[in-house]
């Protein structure tokens, strides 16, 4: 199976670091025309710069920074207008930006919870807004969401975390079905436990990382590359016939199981 995406726009938000930078240069490795979206970008490229091509792909196109605040409609429209300006027309958009937010109920602050929701389901549905009539113009497209295994199954602590990602997931099932007559296709993926500074899984203590562990299926931590095969899948026309779902790219976080050690493994 080939998924073509040569000269594909597509657009990534919260690419500047971690899984948002890895999925960008993905893409980019797959001969799309690629948009990262942030804040604010490392100090050796400016708003607008170019990015050199992966090293393994020399051939691809260059990764475009363009600084935008996802929680902010003002700032999402003049990215989205400038990308069009450029690019002509917008084919996939990745919803990723995201912030974690932690804390009991009882401690959690409005501020801290409005926050998460502003940037978790607030980003998704601001983008998504903006760049639908562009996608409804063309007869196609893709808007694939990151939602997370807390939207099904939390964690204690994780109240904000969690009710901004299940709010993620029906959001993207009723897009899905108002867009759905354009050939625009909208999912979730619910990435699994992906070592990040944000959340220093990797530097915890090795019994803390064993409990952890025992928790997939798969037993080993996420990687980047991991959640981008799963997107470039999505963004490519193999996946046109899929649309309005969640799809588990956690490990096996999940499903049932025994951890593999019960075994003596």
């Amino acid at each position: 199976m080939e998924l073509d995406l040569k000269d594909r726009v597509v657009v990534v938000t919260g690419a500047a670091r971690g899984i948002g930078a890895v999925i960008a240069g993905r893409f980019a490795a797959e001969g799309a025309r690629v948009v990262a979206l942030d804040l604010a970008f490392p100090e050796d490229a400016s708003d607008g710069a170019a990015e050199p091509a992966p090293s393994s792909a020399p051939s691809a196109p260059a990764i475009t920074r363009v600084t935008c605040n996802v929680a902010d409609p003002e700032s999402v429209s003049a990215a989205v207008s400038e990308i069009v300006e450029r690019h002509g027309t917008i084919d996939v958009l990745v919803n990723n930006a995201g912030i974690n937010v932690e804390g009991p109920v009882a401690d959690l602050e409005w501020e801290r919870w409005r926050a998460c929701f502003d940037v978790n389901m607030g980003g998704v549905f601001l983008m998504s807004r903006a760049v639908a009539p562009v996608m409804q113009a063309a007869g196609r497209g893709r808007i694939i969401n990151a939602a997370s295994f807390a939207a099904i199954v939390p964690s204690v602590g994780s109240a904000a975390y969690a009710a901004s990602k299940a709010a993620v997931v029906q959001f993207t099932r009723v897009l899905a079905s108002e867009l759905g007559p354009w050939d625009i296709t909208v999912n979730a993926y619910a990435p699994g436990m992906v070592p990040t500074a944000m959340n220093g899984f990797a530097e915890m203590p090795q019994d803390a990382q064993d409990r952890l562990l025992d928790t997939l299926s798969l037993r080993r931590w996420e990687s980047p590359d991991d959640v981008a095969n799963l997107l470039i899948f999505l963004a490519s026309d193999a996946a046109g016939y899929i649309t309005g779902t969640l799809l588990d790219v956690s490990g096996g976080k999940l499903a049932t199981q025994i951890p593999a050690r019960a075994y003596g493994r």
